[in-house]
């Protein structure tokens, strides 16, 4: 009698787990809106101060801050002591409130998230320059899943503190200091419009290593907007790279009919158009298995070949094989968005390094002469 009692138990389980399972897989972007979109207008939200950017707590990362998380570095690693170039880094979306609109900068669970995400994303970049990242009132997560306007609102605050922050960074450097500038998802998009915005600006000429444009969709209309080439090889600088990771074997229809509806920079739906992408593994277009990929970065240490991966036709960047273990945050239909960084986070790290080399060589062959250890010796600006 209790074997079969029990027996009962694990099938309604079961059953209550499938019917979990189909739930989701019918009605997924219903229950995300409910559950991430804000129920209140723009205009009833509560809204944080504007960010002091002159002042330290309004950065999660600047070279004078203790405890910088972007100075992380897996073992084998370590920041420039003296690094020659500066990087000025997006993060992605960390507040999923849905009580307000924006994200205050004093909320300690984003400010948990967002150390986590530049330790595993932008630290990829401080073997060759000096990391600063801006605090700034986020969007929330559900104004990505919402077409009303005040998910528009948002992004545009958001972005206006973006814009202050970066004019605050350029202020900061000397006028010939070479520029890395990156992002990631929100975080991109924001750059994306700042590099349009400042596409003539005089501030920014000669002096741009790379853009990393990661996590959001670049289209070619996107690039003649702002005004940069794609990367089309490891050794070009003054370009930007773009990449979205996807397991091979997921929901890829699903993931192009939903990038479709997104807006390019001019505001139009990017539709068909295909995606950049650039293979962080090789440095361009071309495809490279696990065994090219000299590091992901997982629990804070790097696994060498773990993934491979291909641009497919439509942009996305496919992966292969399928990382095994704990992938807490990859997303319904094979969506690995989260880990854009962390799949290649050496790869990355050897790419922002070769690129300063060519940004070096491109304008005095002699000041790349002495680059060693993963940092940059001296200064350099391209034409």
């Amino acid at each position: 009698m209790m074997a079969r009692r029990f027996l009962w138990v694990v099938l309604a389980l079961v059953v209550l787990v499938v019917a979990a399972l189909i739930a989701w897989r019918l009605f997924a972007p219903q229950l995300l809106r409910t559950a991430l979109v804000p129920g209140i207008d723009f205009a009833q939200s509560e809204l944080a101060p504007a960010p002091d950017y002159s002042a330290a707590e309004s950065w999660v990362a600047r070279p004078d801050l203790a405890g910088n998380p972007a100075l992380f570095a897996p073992e084998g690693f370590r920041p420039a002591p003296r690094p020659a170039a500066a990087a000025f880094f997006v993060p992605p979306t960390a507040f999923f409130g849905r009580d307000r609109w924006n994200g205050p900068l004093d909320d300690a669970t984003t400010n948990e998230r967002l150390d986590m995400f530049i330790r595993n994303q932008a630290s990829a970049f401080n073997g060759i320059a000096e990391m600063w990242v801006p605090r700034y009132r986020q969007a929330t997560l559900g104004a990505f899943l919402t077409d009303r306007p005040d998910a528009e609102q948002a992004l545009d605050l958001a972005f206006a503190d973006v814009k202050r922050a970066f004019a605050a960074f350029l202020e900061a450097q000397p006028e010939d200091r070479p520029l890395l500038l990156a992002g990631h998802s929100q975080g991109t998009r924001h750059l994306l419009r700042l590099l349009a915005e400042r596409r003539d600006d005089p501030a920014l000429r000669g002096r741009l290593i790379a853009v990393y444009a990661v996590g959001w969709p670049v289209t070619g209309a996107d690039l003649d907007t702002i005004g940069l080439p794609a990367c089309a090889s490891r050794e070009a600088s003054a370009c930007l790279l773009s990449w979205q990771a996807f397991a091979a074997d997921g929901e890829l229809d699903r993931a192009r009919a939903d990038f479709a509806a997104v807006k390019q920079i001019d505001g139009r739906p990017i539709g068909t158009a295909a995606m950049l992408c650039v293979n962080p593994l090789s440095g361009d277009g071309a495809p490279a298995a696990a065994g090219a990929n000299p590091g992901t970065l997982k629990d804070d240490a790097l696994v060498p070949g773990l993934v491979g991966a291909r641009c497919d036709p439509s942009g996305l960047l496919l992966i292969a094989p399928k990382p095994e273990g704990a992938w807490p945050l990859v997303f319904p239909g094979g969506n690995y968005h989260a880990y854009d960084y962390n799949l290649f986070w050496a790869a990355v790290r050897a790419d922002a390094e070769a690129r300063a080399s060519a940004h070096a060589l491109a304008r005095e062959p002699g000041l790349a002469a002495g680059r060693g250890g993963g940092a940059m010796a001296t200064e350099g600006e391209m034409p």
